[in-house]
């Protein structure tokens, strides 16, 4: 292992490696309930589909086209938001994201903000589509 890749490594807590390089959640699933898409600054995109049942988020999957420190934001959310409530979804913010992974550099806190904000228009889209019969 190369100088570069061990400071990488040594640098992060176990759980910001363990949900940088986790790919288990990044797919489309076949029913969709909420689904939201954000794009940030920086060239991320990133894309949240939800299945709810009984207004629980039962499942969250990703589509990411970004570093690897918005893939672990967004396995972080995952985390955080599976078998919540749709009201405790709204409940998460990007420093929940950050506090898990422990050593999130402050550079790409905005990857949290990223993650956070396509899970915000998810839950508005799942809303919207209750209110439509």
């Amino acid at each position: 292992m190369d100088r570069e890749t061990s400071e990488f490594y040594n640098s992060h807590s176990r759980q910001f490696l363990v949900m940088a390089f986790k790919h288990d959640e990044r797919e489309i699933p076949k029913h969709v309930d909420g689904y939201g898409k954000r794009t940030g600054d920086c060239g991320d995109t990133v894309e949240i589909f939800l299945t709810v049942t009984d207004h629980i988020i039962t499942q969250v999957n990703f589509k990411a086209d970004g570093c690897i420190h918005t893939n672990a934001c967004c396995n972080t959310l995952v985390y955080l938001a599976e078998r919540r409530s749709i009201e405790d979804g709204w409940k998460i913010i990007p420093e929940n994201i950050a506090d898990f992974l422990a050593t999130l550099p402050e550079d790409h806190f905005h990857c949290a903000e990223l993650a956070t904000g396509a899970l915000y228009l998810a839950l508005s889209n799942y809303q919207e589509r209750q209110q439509k019969p």
